[in-house]
C-alpha cells in the first residue's frame, strides 16, 4: 500500500518571502521525516506530495496514491484546510482525518461554537465582530478575549487578548483587522483550568487517548497559551494529568460530545477550559491536530498515556482504514 503525504512545509514559504507569523501553523522537515517513518514503521510505503498545488501537479500528471494522510493547512481563506480534502475526494482518493465540510467549519470559531451550543454543550458567550463600527453592538461581560476567527496554533494570541476594558478593546480588535484581515471573535474570558483532550476514532468507536492540563509556569501568563508559548513548552507550560474524577470525566464528556457533534473522523485535538462556576467549557476543536514529535500536544497526550509516536500514527491510520474498509497489505 502506497501512502501519499500531503502537508504545508514552513521553510518553502518563508524562502518565498512569508513571515514567521504567517506560516507559524505550518509543518517542519522533522514533523514530516517524523510521520513518514511512523507510517513506513507500520509496514507501509510513503511517498511525498506536498501542498494543495503540488498535489494538483501529482493529479493532473496521473498519480495516484492508495492512502494519503494530510495534515495540509492551507494558506489563505477561512476554507484553506479543506482544499487538500476536497481535491482528493475529486478524483475519489481516499484519504486519513476529517472530510472538507469538517475542516472548514472548525476553522471559523464562531460557526463551531454555534453548532456546540446548539447541540446542548457549554461554551463562552461570544461575538463576531466584523469592523470596528460594531464594537457599540458588543454586549458581553467584561474581562474578555479577542482572537482572529478563523486562525490556528495560538496565531493572534498575546497578552493582549485578555482585555478589561472598552479602550483595550478597540485598540486589539483593530490590530487583529488590520494584520489578519478576517473578523474577530471576541469571547467572555474564561479564568479557571485549561485542559486539552487528544481523541481517536470514529462516530461511536470514537475514544479518548488521554487528558492534559495545560499550567503556565509564571502566573501572570495563565491566560496567554499562544503559538511561542507552544513552541517553547518546555520553559513556559506545565503539563499534568488530571486525577480521575468527577471533573475529568465531565471534561471528556465535553470533549467526545463535541468531537461527535462535528463529525470530526479519526483525530483530533480539543481545547476546554473552565469558567467561573468551574463548569468545563469548549473552547476550540482541531481536526487536523500537529504532530511534531516534540511540542505538539496531542504527539504529548499521547507519550502521557503510555502510547508512542509510531503507535499514535499507526491508531489514527487504523481507524482510517476501518473506515474506508480498506486492508493493511
Amino acid at each position: 500500500m502506497l501512502v501519499g503525504l500531503t502537508f504545508d512545509l514552513r521553510s518553502d514559504y518563508l524562502a518565498l518571502g512569508y513571515s514567521e507569523d504567517a506560516t507559524a501553523e505550518f509543518d517542519s522537515n522533522l514533523t514530516i521525516t517524523a510521520l513518514e517513518e511512523a507510517i513506513q514503521a507500520c509496514g507501509l510505503k510513503t511517498t511525498r506530495i506536498g501542498h494543495a498545488r503540488a498535489l494538483c501537479e501529482h493529479l493532473v500528471a496521473g498519480e495516484r496514491w492508495d492512502l494519503v494522510f494530510n495534515i495540509a493547512e492551507g494558506l489563505a481563506g477561512r476554507s484553506r484546510e479543506a482544499q487538500v480534502p476536497c481535491l482528493l475526494e475529486l478524483y475519489g482518493i481516499p484519504y486519513v482525518l476529517s472530510d472538507p465540510l469538517v475542516c472548514a467549519l472548525t476553522l471559523d470559531k464562531a460557526i463551531t461554537k454555534k453548532l456546540v451550543r446548539a447541540a446542548g454543550y457549554n461554551t463562552a458567550n461570544f461575538f463576531v465582530l466584523n469592523r470596528l463600527g460594531e464594537l457599540g453592538s458588543v454586549n458581553l461581560a467584561y474581562p474578555l478575549f479577542a482572537k482572529p476567527l478563523a486562525e490556528g496554533t495560538g496565531k493572534g494570541v498575546s497578552p493582549q487578548s485578555f482585555i478589561s476594558t472598552g479602550a483595550e478593546l478597540a485598540q486589539v480588535c483593530g490590530s487583529i483587522l488590520d494584520t489578519y484581515r478576517q473578523p474577530v471573535l471576541i469571547e467572555e474570558y474564561l479564568p479557571g483550568r485549561e485542559f486539552t483532550v487528544g481523541i481517536v476514532g470514529n462516530g461511536a468507536d470514537a475514544h479518548i487517548i488521554g487528558t492534559m492540563e495545560v499550567v503556565m509556569c509564571q502566573r501572570e501568563m495563565q491566560a496567554i497559551y499562544s503559538y511561542e508559548i507552544k513552541e517553547q513548552w518546555q520553559k513556559y507550560v506545565t503539563y499534568t494529568s488530571p486525577p480521575v474524577g468527577a471533573l475529568s470525566e465531565a471534561v471528556e464528556a465535553l470533549a467526545l460530545g463535541c468531537y461527535r457533534t462535528l463529525e470530526c473522523r479519526d483525530a483530533a485535538r480539543v481545547d476546554i477550559r473552565l469558567d467561573a462556576s468551574g463548569t468545563p467549557s469548549f473552547m476550540e476543536i482541531n481536526p487536523l491536530p500537529g504532530m511534531n514529535p516534540i511540542f505538539s500536544d496531542l504527539p504529548i497526550i499521547a507519550y502521557r498515556a503510555g502510547l508512542t509516536y509510531d503507535g499514535l500514527v499507526q491508531a489514527i491510520i487504523g481507524s482510517a482504514m476501518r473506515r474506508l474498509g480498506l486492508q493493511w497489505s
